[in-house]
Parts: C-alpha cells; sequence; structure tokens
C-alpha cells in the first residue's frame, strides 16, 4: 500500500486538501451540513489521489530517465525513499492505472452527488495536467498550467457550496492560487529536482533563467500572494475585519515570504526544498484560521 500511496505523493495530497477546505468555509461562512462535509472531503482526498497519480503514470518515461542516473534527496513533504515507485518498478502499470481508475471514479462519484457541473472542472484538470507533464522538454509555460491544476480543487470546492459565485471573486481566487502554487510550490519543486531535469533536457524556470532569476521571481509572486491574501476577506459573507486580515498576513510572511527571501539570497537547493515544505503548510494555516473565525462567528 505505501508505493501506492507513494505513487499519489499522499502526504502532499492530504495537506493540499486543506485550501479547498479553507476556500469553501471562506465563501460559505459556516460549517456545512455533516452529509455535505463528509462527500467533500471523501471527493477531494479522490481528486487529488488521483490527479498526483496521473503525473506519475503520463512522465514514467522522464521518471525512468531520472532515476537511471539517481535522485537527489526530496524535500520532507516528498522525501519517501519510494519517489517514482512506477518508474523504480516498485509497482506495475497495470496496478497503478487499476490505482488511479479507482480513485478518479470516486471523485467522479463524490462531485455527481454534490454538482454535477463540477466534473468540467475535474475533466479539465486532468487534461491540464497531462499537459503540464508532456510539456517538460518543451516550454517553461508549463508552470502556469501548473497553476491551474492547482487551481482546480479550491475552485471547485467554491461551487460545491455555493452554486453561483460571482466571476470576480473566482478571478482573485484562481490568480491568488495560481501565485502560491507557482512560486511556493512549483519553481522550488524544479529547483530541487535540478540536477535530474537538466541530465533530460527539461525546460523549467530555473534551468532556463538560472538560479539568480528563478529566486527573485519566486520572492515576486509570493509578495503578490501575500498581498493578495489580504483581499480574500471580500469574498466571504462573515464580517471578519481586520484581525483575520492579520492572522493571513502573519502566516503568509511566516510560510511563503521569509523561506522565499532566505532561497533568493542564498539560492541553495536545501532552500528551496524548506520553501516547498513551508508553502505546503500554508494552506493548512489558512484552514485553521479561518475555522477560528467561523466557530467565534
Amino acid at each position: 500500500m505505501r508505493r501506492f500511496l507513494a505513487l499519489s505523493r499522499s502526504l502532499h495530497g492530504v495537506l493540499d486538501i486543506a485550501m479547498p477546505g479553507f476556500v469553501a468555509l471562506l465563501w460559505l461562512g459556516h460549517f456545512p451540513s455533516w452529509q455535505v462535509l463528509a462527500i467533500c472531503l471523501g471527493t477531494a482526498l479522490a481528486g487529488y489521489t488521483a490527479i498526483y497519480a496521473l503525473n506519475d503514470l503520463v512522465g514514467v518515461k522522464d521518471d525512468k530517465e531520472k532515476v537511471a542516473g539517481g535522485l537527489t534527496p526530496g524535500y520532507a513533504v516528498e522525501a519517501s525513499r519510494m519517489r517514482y515507485p512506477l518508474a523504480q518498478n516498485l509497482i506495475s502499470m497495470k496496478g497503478a492505472v487499476a490505482w488511479f481508475a479507482l480513485w478518479f471514479a470516486l471523485a467522479v462519484l463524490g462531485i455527481w452527488l454534490l454538482n454535477p457541473w463540477i466534473l468540467v472542472t475535474l475533466f479539465a484538470a486532468a487534461l491540464l495536467e497531462v499537459a503540464y507533464v508532456k510539456l517538460l522538454k518543451v516550454t517553461w509555460w508549463r508552470t502556469v498550467v501548473s497553476g491551474l491544476v492547482k487551481s482546480a480543487g479550491p475552485v471547485a470546492a467554491v461551487f460545491a457550496v455555493v452554486p453561483a459565485p460571482s466571476l470576480p471573486g473566482l478571478a482573485l481566487l484562481l490568480g491568488w492560487l495560481m501565485l502560491w502554487e507557482v512560486g511556493g510550490q512549483n519553481i522550488p519543486a524544479d529547483w530541487n529536482d535540478l540536477d535530474e531535469d537538466r541530465r533530460i533536457g527539461a525546460r523549467t524556470i530555473p534551468l532556463v533563467f538560472g538560479l539568480r532569476t528563478a529566486g527573485w521571481l519566486v520572492l515576486a509572486l509570493l509578495g503578490l500572494a501575500v498581498a493578495g491574501s489580504l483581499l480574500l476577506a471580500r469574498l466571504s459573507p462573515l464580517a471578519l475585519g481586520w484581525p483575520f486580515q492579520l492572522a493571513v498576513l502573519v502566516a503568509g510572511v511566516a510560510l511563503l515570504l521569509v523561506p522565499a527571501l532566505r532561497l533568493a539570497l542564498s539560492r541553495d537547493g536545501r532552500a528551496a526544498a524548506k520553501l516547498f515544505d513551508r508553502a505546503s503548510l500554508y494552506p493548512l494555516a489558512l484552514l485553521g484560521i479561518v475555522t477560528g473565525f467561523v466557530v467565534v462567528g
């Protein structure tokens, strides 16, 4: 079982679920019924498990090239020795496909029970994930695709609890999510995989533009993400006010800006790994903050 969980980056996926939870509570302003909450949690888990598995299924050829040359130790969130289990022949292709199909089917079922229109988001995320993997050796613009994929879960969470959300609000949410994903997750992950990606001819931002530019780009993107987070209170029916904004600001500075600044100044791979880990905890911190305000409210 651990091999299949490694295929789906289980720890990372569980942390990611916190972001749809944060977004749903923010937009709704109160806890949904326990039935809806249970379906949302199960569907989010299934969706993230399936999409992460799809990444390794589509990219198995490139992953085999990386494994053949040796792997750089991963960041804490993905430090398992069983990284790329499919490429390491720890599981079979048939087993991996069956694992993906099971979780994807569960995600489809959960979405059908919540709001069938969200299926568009799920299928779009799957197609974008395939495009993201296929563009590894083509263009660094794949990073933008990564932002769209990671945003799919939280956007789907909005539609699960609010039938007709405002389009400007969704645009704000999407932009903020993409800034966090690209600056805090995607570029640091590519930075961590620098040696492997260089060997196989990948086109990532750290390789195309160099570490100096990549470091300051990360800091700029996360600076915008933290600034944008101060506008999120407008999306909620709750009167959150400055206490919420202050709490969100502190979380952003501690988990995003401080490690991003260290990376920009040091350009060290270990700093990139630490930034990835801190940015992975950011959704959990936000979920804790909004939960507190919803309970008090």
